[in-house]
């Protein structure tokens, strides 16, 4: 399965809110980008819609899917360098085992087909 992202409108809404102290006003495009975003990232639909029924828990919902998104960013680009690096000096086993790495500990559907295509792609070396 292959997912068609857009995550910059929440990354818009995280950097207003989270780091330049804008308010979280809750319309219906608002809630439905987080609905949207939360099931992207892997939190249930029941515990989203939970999330937003107060200002308080909305605005946890903003940085529990922001930090998933950022997170797993980070931890996949950091694996698919080191996995480069194992694989340019012949060292298979290790290039494989960072991509395991990720896929035993990644939540984020898009990152962990990611991580797992990678794997797939080692299979065919030594």
């Amino acid at each position: 399965m292959s997912y068609a992202i857009d995550w910059d409108p929440i990354r818009a809404l995280a950097r207003r809110v989270l780091r330049e102290g804008a308010p979280l006003v809750l319309t219906d495009e608002v809630r439905s980008l987080l609905m949207r975003t939360a099931r992207e990232v892997a939190i249930s639909d029941d515990d989203a819609a939970r999330a937003l029924t107060t200002e308080a828990g909305a605005l946890e919902l903003l940085r529990a899917t922001s930090a998933r998104i950022t997170d797993g960013s980070n931890r996949l680009v950091d694996a698919l360098y080191r996995m480069k690096r194992h694989r340019l000096v012949g060292d298979y086993d290790s290039a494989r085992q960072e991509m395991r790495d990720v896929l035993a500990v990644e939540v984020v559907p898009f990152y962990r087909e990611r991580a797992q295509d990678a794997l797939d792609d080692l299979a065919d070396d030594p």
